[in-house]
């Protein structure tokens, strides 16, 4: 279970603080932005793209480098293929999630798991750009001349046990997300970097199979 919600913590990760990124003030007019970000995202039905991502360990000195592919499609399906160093494969369907380690599948239901349930509307939200909606945080929105910032505390209490601050950093140009990153209460945090980015491209079923 423990390795399940930091794989889907990965999906829902944030970038550094905003002591760590300089330039980054109040975005001017906030219900201007949350306007635009829901009609992008209504508009996106699907997004295929590549992935890296890095996770900071606190008892370790080097970063672990992970590179795969992405998918999601509405309504609700997502899938996480990590290809290096080594494979292991997340998908999530509606409430049905497989995952995938070597030759190992585990299949599960968030449907009556609470903690499950949050996890998943917020992977969920954070690709649609449904997030700064979601009541199980305080969300302040910032902005530089490229990008706007969500910084997100939960205040959900199963939440706060894994999170300690998940953010997005959106691109102006279209209110894509650009890059995810969480930070866990433990002290470890993990980066994912969005890139080759394809929105509204045709997906097969086949690739958010769970059966």
């Amino acid at each position: 279970m423990r390795r399940w919600l930091l794989i889907l913590g990965c999906i829902v990760c944030a970038i550094p603080t905003m002591a760590q990124q300089p330039g980054f003030k109040p975005v001017a007019d906030a219900a201007a932005f949350k306007q635009q970000f829901a009609k992008a995202s209504q508009a996106t039905q699907s997004i295929q793209c590549d992935f890296v991502q890095e996770k900071n360990l606190s008892m370790l000195s080097d970063k672990i480098v992970s590179k795969g592919k992405f998918w999601f499609r509405k309504e609700n399906k997502v899938r996480m293929e990590y290809m290096q160093p080594s494979y292991y494969l997340l998908v999530m369907n509606g409430k049905d999630i497989k995952t995938k380690d070597g030759q190992k599948e585990n299949r599960v239901s968030t449907k009556g798991n609470k903690l499950f349930e949050q996890i998943n509307k917020i992977t969920v939200d954070c690709v649609q750009g449904n997030v700064v909606n979601n009541t199980d945080f305080n969300t302040r929105i910032l902005e530089n001349g490229q990008f706007y910032l969500l910084e997100m505390t939960p205040v959900n209490k199963s939440l706060a046990q894994y999170f300690k601050t998940i953010q997005l950093l959106v691109d102006k140009k279209d209110y894509s997300v650009s890059k995810i990153q969480m930070y866990e209460a433990g002290g470890d945090d993990t980066r994912i970097s969005f890139l080759h980015k394809q929105l509204n491209v045709n997906i097969p079923d086949a690739v958010f199979a769970v059966k």
